[in-house]
């Protein structure tokens, strides 16, 4: 019998044609290596979280910029701990990006956890303002003014009785809680209510300039406190035009006062009052306002769909932290496919 032909063909190099063909295509990693000083984002985060000193005949630890580079990959790409190291250990072009290819250690999960816990939040926060430093160095200045808005992170939902609940809101621990069980207790998110519809978890607001639509400055907050509470904190003064453009969330006349007095110019959708709809000119305004706006929606839409917008964490402090790496990978993707 005559053997079927197939286009299946073996060969012992195939692996490295693959990697002509990946880079043909074009790999996101390697366009983000391009336009980013990896090692000066490391510079950044030693400064804030330096390398423990190993004892000596013990496993060194692995160079902060191999770590960073990870944890780039795990937020790129929506992935837990478990995960990533699976990748690293399967995808060559993981590995190339994160310059393991020809090593014989992988990080593992423990090691990526440690490492974010090491760093914190004043790390994460380290790596955003080095990101902005270099995308100013690149030229993309803020510009055409800025738009506002926050967006709801969904959280693990959690479950206590109502004794537990009552102590909760006193910021007591109930007694019976041992430390074990306090460690997956996250006393931190909240409840809250949108377009009828209750969400659990966290809030973040950013501020994302018109002209290149990048993350300028960014908050990360429990998910009960009201959009408006972190407008003004959210504002980018390096912007070079006043204009500042917000949803119906962010009205009122207070604070578009003390906005103008410090020499803003607000473009704050109206809101209807009770038995009084808006006028034709208001909606016209509405309209026109809305179409700026939409740029900051385009953001929110870029992390969902690389899987961000959730987190796995417990604590206001890691989530603080998942945000910010949401953001700071966000703002690295933007300045590749603006080419910088």
């Amino acid at each position: 019998m005559i053997a079927r032909r197939t286009a299946v063909k073996k060969d012992l190099l195939a692996d490295e044609g693959y990697v002509h063909k990946v880079d043909a295509i074009g790999d996101p990693l390697q366009k983000i290596e391009a336009v980013v000083d990896f090692s000066a984002l490391a510079q950044a985060v030693e400064k804030i979280a330096p390398r423990p000193e190993q004892p000596k005949g013990g496993r060194p630890p692995y160079p902060t910029e191999v770590m960073v580079r990870v944890l780039v990959v795990k937020r790129l790409h929506g992935l837990s701990d478990e995960q990533t190291e699976f990748q690293l250990l399967d995808r060559r072009s993981f590995r190339r990006f994160c310059g393991l290819e020809h090593s014989c250690n992988i990080p593992d999960r423990t090691t990526i956890w440690s490492f974010e816990n090491r760093i914190g939040v004043d790390g994460v926060t380290a790596l955003f303002n080095e990101l902005d430093r270099q995308i100013r160095a690149h030229g993309l200045e803020a510009r055409a003014g800025q738009i506002v808005d926050a967006t709801l992170v969904p959280a693990p939902r959690q479950h206590f009785t109502k004794e537990e609940k009552a102590l909760l809101e006193q910021e007591a621990v109930p007694a019976d809680w041992k430390p074990a069980k306090r460690r997956q207790k996250d006393v931190d998110a909240s409840w809250t209510k949108k377009h009828g519809k209750s969400h659990h978890g966290y809030k973040f607001t950013v501020s994302v300039d018109r002209k290149h639509k990048l993350v300028r400055t960014w908050i990360a907050d429990t998910a009960k406190v009201h959009d408006s509470q972190h407008l003004e904190a959210a504002l980018d003064e390096w912007n070079t035009s006043a204009e500042i453009y917000a949803d119906k969330g962010y009205v009122g006349a207070d604070r578009e006062e003390r906005l103008r007095e410090h020499g803003y110019r607000p473009q704050i959708q109206r809101k209807a009052n009770l038995g009084k709809p808006l006028s034709a000119c208001q909606e016209r305004r509405n309209q026109r306002i809305a179409k700026v706006r939409a740029r900051v929606e385009h953001v929110f839409a870029a992390i969902t769909q690389w899987g961000g917008k959730r987190i796995r964490t417990i604590g206001q402090a890691r989530a603080t932290f998942a945000v910010g790496m949401m953001v700071v990978v966000y703002n690295m993707r933007r300045l590749a496919f603006l080419g910088a």
